[in-house]
């Protein structure tokens, strides 16, 4: 059983940065991959970025590649979102999704890029 909690979501002007936190618990050692993930009511959801707990290898969608950084902190079992040059088309609602031995998922945190 893993439990995640998602954090970081805010409000930030076209250009601006934000970082989201995903704090992981539980049976973490089963988890293979993590992902954010999001979603607004405009369209059908994406995932923007995962990372393999193994390996660390990352991938990104094109829309985010070169703003955006995946990253995890072992010791403290928590994957990060670094969100750099915001755009107004970033916005939505963001989740954290961890896959391995089932899968699990954190509630949304709320990002709002204004123009």
């Amino acid at each position: 059983q893993v439990q995640l909690v998602a954090s970081g979501g805010g409000l930030v002007q076209a250009g601006g940065s934000l970082r989201l936190s995903c704090a992981a618990s539980g049976s973490t050692r089963s988890v293979f991959v993590m992902a954010w993930y999001r979603q607004s009511p405009g369209n059908q959801g994406e995932v923007v970025a995962t990372i393999r707990t193994g390996n660390g290898y990352t991938h990104y969608i094109d829309s985010v590649k070169g703003r955006f950084t995946i990253s995890r902190d072992e010791a403290n079992d928590t994957v990060y979102l670094q969100m750099d040059s915001l755009k107004p088309e970033d916005t939505g609602d963001y989740y954290c999704y961890g896959g391995g031995q089932g899968a699990c998922w954190s509630e949304g945190t709320q990002v709002t890029v204004s123009a």
